[in-house]
């Protein structure tokens, strides 16, 4: 059996944890920071329940702020107070480990809410609790000026003057400026989207600017803390950018094409199109796509450069008035007359038919077993909807048609059956 199994070995381990307890953990030091441990938290929890009903109550202009605040005011409160205490132990010369390791707990706990409420996004939002934590256990271990130390003295592989040190806060940094222009443009594009001066169009391409900017400065300023010439980045930049343009040609179509839809106020948000065989309202232009929702609740992501290249039907461009046809067939003894007044009192009496331009009713053909009509409308509300509008139309047909006796015949065929050929 192993020494460590041994039941001595584990009376000996037990005896060095008791003695450990005793020693380090039941001390008066470690009682009064205890102590003071929690009647700072009691204070803070006192002070924090009148806060929260004042705030309630006063709160209504920046109700937004009451709902960041309110669920941090006891770890906000335990913290300062629990710096306070560190500056009365440190006055009296007391010993303070535990009260630092809480302080720290607390203050990541404190950033950590206040991130993840301004930052929406799960991925960023989880990278940077899990930064954090880590960061706040290895301060509480004392294993981060260790780490730190060797991160300053470890250089990139590759380079003589580039450090780790240098390589993770530049990467931090880059985080933080990104995390704060994500959370800007959304605040912006929430604002904006209540503007009543601003169109649709307008809105997009100001948020795309400006998100396309707010990223940019993140990568300068990361590269910048680095201490890399930005003119050397520019050439280095310039060999890569073409070496990716040649890889990826159609990414880069698409973004330029999606630039010139929103320059050229083609298509715009709340647009109706029709295109590559797909009828629906544009809800968002990206940078890569055009989102499209058809009546069926189907959203179809079409790429910038289809939009360019191929035809498209923008029933909403200029105007929201669109033409409708529909066309029935009557018997070759129907009254025309009657037939064509009655489409048109049918299309008239249908209420998203507007009257100007009023409807009309045409005769088309004679076909081989009708007279073809056909009648059209305006409607101003394409969006809507155009084919349930098309059957309220052709049902008002069919009811007057029927009331007065007007027949739509079917297609009728004579056969002639020849006599067989007799051999």
């Amino acid at each position: 059996m192993e020494e460590w199994l041994t039941p001595d070995a584990w009376i000996a381990l037990g005896g060095r944890i008791a003695a450990w307890v005793q020693n380090s953990a039941l001390t008066w030091p470690v009682a009064a920071q205890v102590g003071a441990s929690g009647v700072t938290l009691g204070i803070s929890l006192l002070i924090a329940g009148r806060l929260k009903r004042w705030l309630d109550a006063h709160g209504d202009r920046a109700r937004w702020a009451v709902r960041a605040l309110a669920p941090l005011l006891v770890p906000l409160l335990w913290l300062l107070l629990t710096w306070i205490a560190l500056a009365v132990f440190s006055a009296y010369g007391r010993p303070s480990h535990l009260l630092d390791s809480i302080a720290g707990l607390l203050l990541a706990w404190v950033v950590i809410q206040l991130v993840s409420h301004l930052v929406r996004h799960p991925i960023w939002a989880g990278l940077f609790v899990w930064t954090t934590w880590t960061i706040a256990a290895l301060n509480i271990l004392g294993w981060l000026d260790p780490i730190v130390a060797y991160l300053q003295a470890t250089n990139v592989p590759g380079s003589t003057e580039l450090t780790l040190i240098n390589l993770a806060q530049a990467i931090l940094l880059f985080m933080l400026v990104l995390a704060v222009a994500i959370y800007l443009t959304g605040l912006l594009e929430a604002r904006l989207k209540v503007s009543r001066t601003l169109s649709p169009l307008a809105q997009v391409l100001f948020l795309k600017s400006l998100k396309f900017v707010l990223v940019s400065f993140a990568v300068v300023i990361a590269i910048a803390s680095l201490g890399i010439s930005l003119t050397t980045l520019a050439v280095f930049g310039g060999v890569v950018g073409i070496g990716i343009g040649f890889g990826l040609q159609r990414v880069i179509s698409n973004l330029i094409s999606g630039v010139v839809l929103l320059l050229d106020n083609s298509i715009k948000p709340g647009d109706i199109i029709s295109v590559s065989g797909t009828y629906g309202w544009v809800t968002a232009l990206g940078a890569r796509y055009v989102s499209v929702v058809t009546r069926d609740g189907v959203e179809h992501l079409i790429p910038n450069e289809i939009l360019i290249t191929e035809r498209v039907e923008n029933w909403t461009h200029t105007h929201s008035r669109t033409r409708l046809k529909v066309e029935v067939g009557v018997h070759f003894r129907t009254d025309l007359h009657r037939a064509i007044t009655l489409c048109l009192e049918a299309a008239k009496e249908t209420a998203r038919v507007i009257e100007d331009p009023e409807p009309k009713c045409l005769l088309l053909e004679f076909g081989d077993s009708a007279i073809k009509l056909q009648t059209r409308f305006w409607i101003a509300d394409a969006q809507n909807g155009v084919q349930n509008v098309k059957s309220e139309v052709l049902l008002a047909i069919w009811e007057k048609f029927r009331r007065d006796g007007i027949e739509i015949p079917y297609p009728q065929r004579v056969l002639h059956l020849a006599d067989p050929v007799l051999d």
